[in-house]
């Protein structure tokens, strides 16, 4: 505990506590309202939209996946240093679209020779495998190798005179399922775009970081992102299950060309997937969420392990908010129309967000402080009396945390069940404190960035795969 050498030394510093605390408590309180308000506005429209379909997600008929594709579709995967994984990958991929006219492209550097020969091993001798063994030494960037993909890509095309109906990008750790491709096939009838939703997967034992994976995409993929279907937004791309039509890509890399570049993927960006989502409604393109389940309940989307670790959490949220919330400003813009603006806005409020928990977490723990000091000087404690408006403004922060938890908690059940809903409110604080570390990493890296600092694939480690795993029904 402190000592305080005399009361008078205690009570100015007890007031000098208080002002930093009045100050900090506006600050925070400001921004978690109009957090809470952004948030509301989403929750509003989405119970909107629940409350006029009336119906469960919708179920597609497990015979859907044996029916020819229109077209041709080529799967793109990036891989570096993935041999514990990336044979299951592909092994999985060519088994659960056996028969369908899809060529594999898996993208592999000549200084990784482990992950080229587990790449191999998992095609077994099938001839839909493409192995492209980049010229550069890795890791480059993620967008760079998909980039040589494409381009190995297009000369096959020209090779053998018909081109691709559209091409779906994975990670070299993703669990596809079964009928991806016929949804994504049907998609392109109608639009450029078509993300279909991720299922993060939990791993055995407590899963407390990578349980918050689950939480938070959950509830974008049944929440956000309809959200911004619905409204003409454009829809980020999550890397994984989402197609594009081969016009779209190709009308893209000629843009990319003009400028410069190798392909339809800004090799210089961390975020390639999230630009290229949103690119594609701004050159006019349609996009669209497909969130569909097969007729056991599974979700038809990707699954996949996220770390579960705090480092490797904090390294791949860093990568994330230097993408999107600070290179996507530079590169991309606000857009024009006003829900472009919100939703831009709220993809890039990941620093700001960070310094506001950091900074009701400093008020907790100065609260705390003050109790202590409370508790020497007794009866010659400076008293402060706060405006009701900063009482109100408690109240009803304190009600919105309540409402966002059981938020939450619904859409985390829905997907996991009642004992998952519970952790995930528990896990809330620790997304909280991944955000706030992971922030300020970002910022520092952007930084370095600025100085002239290459980017490198500062890649996520996947050493287990979810291959054939079971899962339960959810509505």
């Amino acid at each position: 505990m402190l000592a305080l050498g005399t009361t008078e030394t205690g009570i100015r510093l007890v007031e000098f506590l208080l002002l930093i605390e009045r100050e900090m408590l506006i600050f925070a309180l400001f921004w978690f309202v109009v957090g809470l308000v952004d948030e509301l506005l989403v929750d509003g429209i989405w119970l909107v939209l629940r409350g006029r379909s009336q119906q469960k997600t919708p179920r597609v008929d497990s015979r859907l996946a044996c029916e020819p594709l229109q077209g041709r579709l080529a799967v793109m995967v990036a891989a570096w240093r993935e041999a514990d994984v990336i044979g299951t990958t592909i092994a999985t991929m060519l088994d659960h679209w056996r028969g369908q006219d899809v060529t594999l492209y898996v993208g592999c550097y000549c200084n990784d020779p482990a992950t080229i020969a587990a790449a191999m091993a998992g095609a077994a001798q099938d001839s839909r495998l493409r192995i492209i063994v980049h010229d550069r030494h890795g890791p480059t960037t993620k967008a760079d190798c998909l980039n040589r993909l494409y381009a190995a890509l297009c000369a096959d095309e020209r090779r053998m005179g018909r081109a691709y109906r559209g091409i779906i990008l994975h990670d070299s750790e993703d669990m596809v399922h079964p009928l991806e491709l016929a949804l994504v096939d049907r998609a392109l009838d109608e639009v450029d775009f078509v993300q279909l939703p991720v299922r993060p997967e939990l791993p055995a034992g407590p899963h407390w970081v990578s349980g918050h994976y689950a939480d938070e995409f959950t509830e974008a993929h049944a929440r956000m992102l309809p959200v911004r279907d619905i409204l003409g937004a454009g829809l980020p791309a999550a890397g994984v299950s989402c197609g594009f039509a081969r016009a779209m890509l190709h009308q893209i890399a000629q843009l990319r060309q003009a400028d410069g570049g190798t392909g339809p993927f800004a090799a210089e960006c961390l975020t390639e997937d999230y630009e290229l989502g949103l690119l594609i409604t701004r050159l006019g393109g349609r996009s669209r969420f497909l969130r569909c389940r097969d007729e056991r309940g599974q979700l038809i989307g990707t699954r996949s392990y996220f770390p579960d670790t705090l480092s490797g959490a904090v390294r791949q949220k860093t990568r994330w908010i230097h993408g999107i919330s600070l290179q996507g400003w530079d590169r991309l813009g606000w857009g024009r129309r006003w829900v472009e603006k919100w939703m831009t806005l709220r993809d890039r409020r990941g620093p700001l967000t960070a310094l506001v928990l950091f900074t009701g977490y400093a008020l907790l723990m100065l609260d705390a402080a003050l109790q202590g000091l409370r508790w020497q000087l007794g009866a010659a404690m400076p008293q402060v009396a706060y405006p009701s408006a900063l009482r109100w403004g408690l109240m009803l922060c304190g009600m919105g945390m309540v409402w966002r938890a059981g938020m939450r908690f619904t859409f985390t059940t829905r997907e996991y069940g009642w004992g998952e809903g519970v952790r995930a409110v528990l896990r809330m604080p620790l997304a909280n404190v991944v955000m706030i570390m992971a922030a300020r990493r970002a910022v520092f890296s952007y930084c370095r960035t600025l100085a002239g600092q290459a980017l490198v694939w500062d890649k996520t480690e996947h050493d287990i795969h979810p291959a054939r795993k079971i899962v339960g029904a959810a509505p």
